[in-house]
């Protein structure tokens, strides 16, 4: 199979269940935006982090795949048809519990810190800013009344963009970089 069908030469895209789109369309960048969360994760993880984390990560990753193609199949009966999952509240119980496991060894934020130190932790920083971009994509489809979520879409999203912060500064910790605060310029 060749990876070009010349089919969106024209600023149209199909869509899982036959429709096509414009490729500026909100779904198109809801689920654009996903893909570009996983792809920042995976810049991250060839920044070198902990080992500890790749099995998490990968699970992440493969979630982010689900969502993808979730939001890239508009109908609720052809998602469930075709079995594309999604994420579950179980995948947002999972975020959580990974972000209080790392939480507990850093010490309590009293101000922003400015994105960096280790590459791992920009790179995390810059997913989390992505991440951020996703879910507010995801938002502005939501918000649609013509168009079909699932719930948990936006709950995973949320969710993820904090595990994202928590492992930047976990990868800054665990090699003992502390964290910069931001500080007010003088005017």
């Amino acid at each position: 199979m060749k990876i070009y069908t010349r089919r969106g030469d024209a600023g149209q895209t199909d869509l899982f269940g036959g429709d096509r789109v414009a490729k500026d369309s909100d779904r198109v960048a809801a689920y654009g935006d996903v893909d570009e969360t996983n792809a920042a994760i995976g810049l991250a993880i060839a920044a070198g982090i902990d080992p500890d984390l790749e099995v998490s990560l990968a699970k992440i990753q493969s979630a982010l795949f689900d969502l993808g193609a979730s939001l890239a199949t508009p109908d609720p009966a052809h998602r469930e048809k075709a079995g594309v999952r999604g994420v579950a509240a179980v995948d947002v119980v999972e975020l959580e519990s990974l972000i209080d496991r790392l939480e507990e060894g850093l010490g309590a934020l009293k101000t922003f810190i400015l994105p960096g130190g280790t590459s791992s932790a920009a790179a995390f920083h810059l997913a989390r800013t992505v991440c951020r971009r996703a879910e507010r994509s995801t938002v502005r489809l939501v918000e649609k009344a013509d168009e079909s979520v699932e719930e948990t879409s936006l709950r995973y999203l949320n969710r993820l963009s904090d595990l994202l912060f928590v492992l930047a500064r976990h990868e800054n910790a665990r090699v003992g970089l502390v964290d910069v605060p931001w500080s007010r310029r003088e005017a």
